[in-house]
């Protein structure tokens, strides 16, 4: 036998996830994110990326001049193919900054 009370249980239950996934869409940044500009808080803006994975992506544009390219984020730790395929709609890159003496 059907309970009618078991069903609508379940129905709200299956319908929960939806509104997850469009809570994770609305904190996706509005405008892309410059990986040579954004700070470790707007790094953090990005979808996935946490305090941690910010502050490695901060680290490695010091210790290299910047990025050239947005596939240059694969080589921080923590941002692999699907990271930054889901990412990639969210980065720009603007010219990165010369190291010192550099013409």
């Amino acid at each position: 036998m059907s309970n009618p009370l078991s069903s609508l249980v379940l129905a709200l239950a299956l319908a929960l996830p939806l509104p997850a996934a469009a809570t994770r869409a609305a904190h996706a940044p509005q405008r892309p994110v410059n990986l040579n500009t954004a700070s470790v808080t707007e790094l953090m803006q990005l979808p996935r990326i946490g305090q941690k994975t910010a502050e490695r992506i901060v680290a490695f544009r010091k210790q290299h001049g910047g990025f050239q390219r947005p596939e240059e984020l694969m080589n921080v730790k923590g941002v692999g193919e699907k990271s930054y395929a889901r990412l990639k709609p969210f980065l720009s890159i603007s010219s990165a900054p010369r190291a010192a003496g550099a013409k």
